[in-house]
């Protein structure tokens, strides 16, 4: 449920919030739709109950717990949840519109963090070689042809960088210049960062814009334009032209996604030896802690290490 803007003194509270986090942090609109409606949720709760957030109390947030899993909501959702009312409250103290923060000492719902899908290098390896031939297949019509090179392009480069699809499909034109080595990414918060390109997706940049340019499209302030509409294309579509790729390749298509390669690019790059921070500062993560989902990976090639050259491991 959507709040209405500013109706109430609870309203007017959290409209500042979400002000602040999209002035100061830099929050996307997704980003504020979903602190909108957790916080909505929490506020409606409140108000069933006869109180107002000046008035909240500790146990008054634990109690808005307990009912979030008498609906049964994952403990994800529920942590989720409460990471908003934490920040909510941060706000309000800070700010000087609360004497106290009684959501500083709230434990959140256990869960444990999943193990990302992880594709292996010989099934990334296929998907690559798939979308290489379909864009080299020079029986395709010309418009066949540039959406092959195009998904090719997009495929090369998600694996080469690790990218988030959102980041990906807005890239500018003028991010990946001509023989460019390096990648300007804008990520979230509208933080900027360099990431660098292989020869391999410098190459399938180079052969897309070459098709791009001879189909005589309308030149796009975007990388990735869009053939149908005005603007760039969408997570959607890229989503569903891989899948269908990956059945292509003989690969599940409910087991490939955008989201998926990119953890491919860093698992891969952590079981040849990267080092967590640089990996970190690749995938364009703020905390380390969101980075070390990957720590499955170094214990796994710790022990490979060990068995391999230790001295006593072939006694």
């Amino acid at each position: 449920m959507a709040l209405r803007r500013a109706s109430s003194p609870d309203d007017r509270l959290i409209e500042l919030f979400l002000d602040m986090l999209a002035a100061e942090r830099g929050a996307a609109a997704n980003t504020l739709g979903a602190y909108r409606n957790d916080l909505a949720d929490f506020r409606n709760h409140l108000a069933a109950t006869g109180k107002a957030l000046a008035a909240v109390e500790a146990d008054d947030i634990r109690g808005y717990l307990h009912v979030l899993a008498g609906r049964r909501m994952s403990a994800a959702s529920a942590a989720r949840r409460l990471s908003a009312i934490r920040q909510l409250f941060r706000f309000l103290y800070v700010e000087g519109h609360r004497g106290d923060d009684p959501a500083a000492a709230i434990q959140g719902p256990r869960r444990g963090r999943p193990v990302p899908k992880i594709l292996s290098t010989a099934d990334v390896d296929r998907l690559l070689a798939t979308a290489r031939e379909a864009a080299g297949d020079s029986s395709k019509s010309p418009g066949e042809r540039l959406r092959a090179c195009r998904l090719a392009c997009l495929i090369e480069v998600l694996y080469a960088t690790g990218l988030r699809v959102s980041e990906l499909v807005a890239l500018p034109a003028s991010a990946a210049r001509r023989g460019a080595v390096m990648l300007m990414v804008r990520g979230k918060g509208n933080k900027e960062r360099l990431v660098p390109l292989n020869d391999a997706a410098r190459r399938a940049i180079a052969d897309y814009l070459a098709l791009l340019t001879l189909s005589g499209a309308a030149q796009s302030k975007w990388l990735f334009p869009s053939f149908g509409d005005s603007g760039h294309l969408t997570r959607q579509h890229l989503a569903r032209e891989l899948k269908t790729l990956a059945g292509a390749a003989g690969l599940r298509a409910d087991q490939v996604s955008p989201h998926v390669l990119r953890h491919a690019f860093a698992s891969h790059l952590l079981h040849n030896g990267a080092d967590l921070r640089v990996v970190q500062t690749l995938l364009g993560h703020a905390d380390i802690s969101t980075t070390q989902i990957y720590t499955h990976v170094l214990q796994e090639r710790l022990k490979s290490l060990v068995r391999d050259l230790h001295p006593l491991a072939h006694e």
